[in-house]
């Protein structure tokens, strides 16, 4: 390890240690907990900045998850400074699917579904694709998740018989990335509009369990319609289409980049659903009334930047080019939206 790394490596051991040390000496000091845990959060953050193990812009997201955390700020307070709390759970979704869509985990999700519920014959093989267009539509962008999507369709069109499959197959593409984003708050960003003028409207929030109890059977009923109007003048069964399986891409054994980041993603999705319910969920159970469903997401990016790869040396689960890539003008335009 050369010497720049072992200094970064160093720090990113000390920040947190430094903050926790910080904020005991100056709480039996005679200083009020949430001034005494305030200081040490800024320990730690300033100790990041400073040497920065990991990108100046991650760490400027602890805060955020820190403050709800230790109970000094609740998230819609420190929401404030960064701008609606909808638009930072939007934002932490967005990143969290650039790092699935970086290890190509949600690639390997997708064909694995197709290969389970596709069997023998054109209808359940364009069941299975829809079913896995929608359920990672259902995390990850509508738009991404078609362009992910779309070689693999455009090489199972191939083999499937007849035109009538083939279309169908397209179409269904088309409408699972769009009928999946209604599953989940983050599907898709309209979503969130809703959550905000509902919010405005009423005075209460919509969890992400309850808007999943609505939202996952309306998808399922309006995938399953749409499965069976494409597939209506399709044959039960072709000779042909035992190849059609064949089409799809070999993947190989999954790496530790992909095991490692579908741990976080499934104990991210997990807290979500599991916050406020049942019977109060984590949140109520632990004391933690000022976390929220952003608090959630922008910590699990902050683990991101984090947790090694398992790959090249030095290299994390997300980077900060990687971050970048998101809709950032999207973001702006629904936070006008909201506002």
């Amino acid at each position: 390890m050369s010497e720049p790394n072992k200094l970064k490596f160093i720090a990113l051991i000390a920040g947190p240690i430094l903050g926790l040390v910080g904020a005991l000496v100056l709480s039996t000091s005679g200083l009020t907990q949430p001034a005494a845990m305030t200081a040490g959060i800024t320990i730690w953050v300033g100790t990041w900045w400073i040497f920065e193990p990991i990108p100046i812009p991650a760490t400027s997201l602890i805060p955020f998850a820190a403050f709800p955390l230790a109970g000094i700020l609740p998230n819609k307070a420190i929401a404030q400074a960064y701008g609606h709390w909808l638009i930072l759970l939007l934002l932490g979704g967005f990143i969290l699917s650039v790092a699935m869509e970086k290890s190509g985990v949600h690639r390997r999700l997708a064909i694995n579904m197709i290969r389970l519920v596709g069997g023998t014959e054109p209808k359940r093989l364009i069941l299975g694709f829809m079913l896995a267009t929608a359920l990672l539509s259902g995390w990850i962008s509508n738009t991404a998740t078609t362009l992910m999507m779309l070689p693999v369709a455009l090489a199972l069109s191939d083999e499937l018989p007849g035109p009538e499959s083939a279309r169908a197959l397209l179409l269904g593409l088309a409408y699972a990335a769009s009928i999946g984003g209604i599953a989940t708050p983050i599907g898709t960003p309209p979503n969130i509009v809703l959550m905000g003028i509902y919010q405005e409207a009423t005075g209460a929030d919509i969890g992400f369990l309850d808007w999943m109890l609505l939202g996952a059977p309306i998808a399922f009923v309006l995938l399953a319609t749409a499965w069976l109007y494409l597939t209506r003048s399709i044959p039960k069964s072709s000779s042909d289409s035992t190849s059609s399986l064949d089409a799809l891409p070999e993947l190989g054994p999954m790496s530790s980049h992909e095991r490692r980041i579908l741990v976080v993603f499934g104990l991210t999705a997990l807290a979500w659903i599991t916050r406020a319910q049942p019977f109060g969920g984590w949140t109520g159970m632990l004391g933690l009334t000022t976390v929220g469903d952003d608090t959630v997401a922008l910590a699990a990016v902050v683990v991101l930047f984090l947790v090694p790869s398992g790959q090249a040396s030095g290299e994390r689960l997300l980077d900060w080019e990687s971050a970048t890539k998101i809709p950032w003008g999207l973001l702006i335009l629904f936070g006008g939206g909201i506002g």
